[in-house]
């Protein structure tokens, strides 16, 4: 089945690196890739409606074609290293908010997943992505986010570690992007609990069987830590095991609440060594 994948760029390393991620990820796959540059236009102000340039306007024009011209680079860059049949690539140069930007592409193209790195550019104005991309894994509920990390580099995913409390029922549906993976490359689901109490609530326990149905048809187990904090259980059994990637459910505004507080969202985002996927509930 054919995917369609977003990737934002501002055409630095870390974006880079993303694009051959994802590149790499979906290798074996039919995909239409789409790549979203949100350029800056010098002197113009997107908070003030008076500072919007038009389209014919020398800066408007000048910033665009800048654009346009990073992306002949960028597709003679990936011919190199990337040539697959099955993989087709598109443009979107755009000036714009990138949260914006992305809602419109995900919305125009029927966006399956959106892959981006967690650092952009620095030193200058076009400092757009990090915050950025945090904002991106809480805020988009249409589709998954893919958090590639600056110094991630693609391998084949053993496993994927996703932590989870239990307290809220499962849907097929959410899960689908994490067991299509786990398809695709024979990835196992490494499910950890952090333990608050010593025995799970009859609902939680009806929510771990309910998880373990969904992911029946792949390789996964059940692994639960007590005594750390979330975040630091978490890292630790990432790090014991090597595990290649994390994935998180954004349960309509329990991302930043519940067990999943902002600052184990933001030290995961900025400096996880692994790359960090959010799934969505897009109901």
């Amino acid at each position: 089945m054919e995917k369609r994948i977003l990737l934002p760029t501002d055409f630095s390393k870390n974006a880079l690196n993303a694009i051959r991620y994802a590149l790499s990820l979906y290798e074996e796959q039919q995909c239409d890739f789409y790549f979203l540059n949100v350029y800056q236009v010098d002197g113009y102000n997107l908070e003030n409606a008076m500072m919007v340039p038009e389209p014919g306007e020398i800066a408007f024009e000048a910033a665009r074609s800048k654009s346009k011209l990073r992306f002949n680079e960028l597709k003679q860059i990936l011919s190199l290293s990337h040539h697959n049949q099955k993989h087709t690539y598109h443009t979107i140069s755009t000036f714009s908010y990138l949260f914006e930007a992305v809602e419109n592409a995900i919305a125009k193209h029927d966006i399956d997943i959106v892959v981006m790195g967690t650092k952009g550019s620095t030193g200058s104005h076009t400092i757009i992505y990090g915050t950025n991309t945090i904002n991106l894994m809480e805020k988009v509920t249409e589709c998954p986010v893919l958090a590639i990390p600056e110094k991630a580099r693609y391998s084949t995913p053993r496993e994927i570690v996703f932590p989870t409390d239990y307290k809220t029922p499962f849907k097929r549906r959410e899960l689908n992007y994490l067991v299509e993976i786990g398809k695709m490359h024979g990835t196992a689901i490494r499910i950890l609990h952090i333990k608050e109490k010593e025995k799970l609530t009859k609902a939680q326990q009806n929510n771990k069987e309910l998880l373990e149905n969904i992911l029946k048809d792949i390789d996964h187990s059940s692994h639960s830590l007590e005594g750390v904090k979330v975040h630091t259980g978490i890292n630790a059994f990432i790090e014991s095991r090597k595990s290649d990637m994390v994935a998180f459910l954004n349960k309509k505004h329990r991302f930043f609440g519940s067990m999943w507080s902002k600052p184990l969202v933001k030290e995961l985002g900025y400096h996880s060594r692994v790359p960090v996927f959010t799934l969505n509930d897009h109901s």
